[in-house]
């Protein structure tokens, strides 16, 4: 080995260093790490990695999808509970017997209030 001053010495390993990164950076982008042993023995695990985050990905995206539904949906719910309480208010008001008696004199119906009270026919 040959002799270097201290500081030469230093510059040399870190130009060194640089070669090296840029050589395993050369070999990622090149695609040469695919073929690493290293990698070929872990490939199957490398594939179910990725398909686990896919399929978990896929599961978080369904769930809001859901949620979204779920969400619209009662607010459908609400609206429709209030359309029938607003529906059920009217009819009751309309059914009030002073409001058929002033809807009968107002069409200028024949009918009148019975006097009697109605009587039950037993068989």
């Amino acid at each position: 080995m040959i002799r270097m001053p201290h500081h030469n010495q230093k510059r040399f390993m870190a130009v060194e260093q640089k070669n090296k990164n840029k050589k395993n950076l050369k070999s990622w982008l090149d695609g040469d790490m695919l073929l690493s042993p290293l990698l070929q023995r872990h490939l199957g695990l490398f594939l179910l990695v990725f398909v686990l985050v896919i399929a978990y990905v896929s599961n978080r995206y369904a769930f809001q999808q859901e949620q979204v539904q779920i969400q619209r949906l009662r607010s459908e719910l609400n609206d429709v509970k209030y359309e029938a309480l607003a529906r059920s208010s009217e009819l009751m008001e309309k059914s009030r017997e002073s409001n058929i008696q002033r809807y009968v004199v107002e069409r200028g119906s024949e009918l009148q209030i019975p006097t009697k009270a109605p009587v039950v026919i037993k068989r």
